[in-house]
């Protein structure tokens, strides 16, 4: 079987280095709303943690990862989503959702498998598509519409694609466009993957990332059986560099996984793990970050309104989505690389993202009155 029938693009992170390579050395100042990466710093009690946890002797993490952190990220969930997780069987910790998601298919999706779809929005996270194609699965994008509040609909795909998809994956809030959702929306993605055996997947890195006054919900609020919720540190704990996440749900899909894992990693390091268990024990810090977040959206969202931009979904996540302005793409992202100002374009995301373009809240609001105060002479 050929395992690539198709490259994928460049990928993103990779375009905006180059970018703001090109910027530094024509000595330009940089206001990078490019990529995820926020610069709040670590919480301290975390920090610590892991300088608690390193040991004389260095030994290889086990494949399970240690039970004080599945205890731990079983705890959060009863707290946050009020459901039971079993630390033994549902639980899995990973370095990092991103590399979780990667392989899911290598670990599930059998070369006997006739159903190789993988489905996932248009915009999204790019590795839906690059877990897809590196696994000889077939890619399934599905555009994703601003009038329909960024939803993907699985009983709108039609039974043919249905019938040959083996794993669906939604993300809420959702990256790159920030939408959210509620719970029966949910309730009817779970309806048709169950009649059609699809494996549902929700990518939930910032479920505690969120603008408004309630929650969003969760996949394992509806059920546990045929669904799994992937989880990260990265953004919810300022923890990007320390590579920590988890699986959770359908206790036969984690097992298999399980089985599968030693063929392609580990989990994290042992001292990377004990700052991950005290994160996931630890709610006020996440909650500090989400006011910190919501200070910065709403500064940003309320100058590029008072500009006439559009701003649409940007209800969670750390993402303003907002549309291009112009009829020249080209020339916008220009104008604005010109002056230092990175952005992320739409189509980074896929073609559902074509038109728009993303702001991360990275800077800080100063370095945002000052990125503000830049914009303003940027003429189009």
């Amino acid at each position: 079987m050929t395992r690539m029938a198709t490259a994928p693009a460049t990928y993103f992170t990779v375009v905006l280095d180059q970018a703001k390579e090109d910027l530094l050395r024509r000595g330009m100042p940089i206001f990078d709303f490019g990529v995820g990466d926020p610069i709040e710093p670590t919480p301290a009690f975390i920090r610590q943690a892991l300088i608690d946890a390193l040991d004389p002797v260095s030994q290889y993490p086990t494949i399970l990862g240690q039970r004080r952190l599945r205890q731990s990220i079983a705890g959060w969930a009863e707290r946050r989503l009020g459901v039971s997780l079993n630390p033994d069987t549902q639980v899995l910790p990973a370095a990092g959702s991103k590399e979780a998601i990667f392989h899911l298919p290598l670990a599930i999706i059998g070369p006997e498998e006739k159903r190789r779809r993988i489905v996932y929005p248009s915009p999204s996270y790019p590795v839906y598509d690059g877990s897809a194609r590196f696994s000889g699965c077939v890619a399934h994008p599905v555009p994703l519409r601003e009038a329909n509040d960024y939803r993907l609909e699985l009983a709108e795909l039609g039974s043919q694609v249905l019938e040959q998809t083996r794993i669906a994956w939604i993300n809420y809030p959702h990256n790159p466009t920030g939408a959210s959702i509620d719970l029966d929306y949910l309730r009817r993605q779970v309806e048709v993957a169950r009649a059609y055996d699809i494996l549902l997947c929700a990518d939930d890195c910032y479920l505690d990332l969120y603008f408004g006054d309630q929650p969003p919900p969760c996949l394992l609020q509806v059920t546990q059986t045929g669904v799994l919720s992937f989880g990260s540190l990265s953004k919810r704990s300022g923890m990007t560099g320390y590579r920590s996440g988890y699986i959770a749900g359908d206790a036969s899909v984690i097992s298999a996984y399980r089985r599968a894992r030693p063929n392609f990693g580990v989990g994290s390091q042992d001292f990377v793990q004990a700052a991950a268990t005290v994160a996931w024990g630890d709610d006020a810090h996440v909650a500090e970050r989400r006011a910190v977040f919501r200070a910065k959206r709403d500064r940003l969202a309320s100058y590029l309104r008072s500009r006439g931009y559009a701003v649409s979904g940007s209800q969670g996540a750390i993402y303003l989505w907002v549309k291009v302005p112009t009829s020249t793409p080209e020339t916008f992202f220009a104008r604005l690389l010109e002056h230092g100002i990175v952005v992320s374009p739409g189509e980074s995301f896929g073609a559902g993202g074509e038109g728009y373009f993303r702001l991360a809240l990275v800077p800080n609001l100063e370095q945002i009155e000052q990125a503000i105060a830049v914009w303003e002479k940027v003429s189009f």
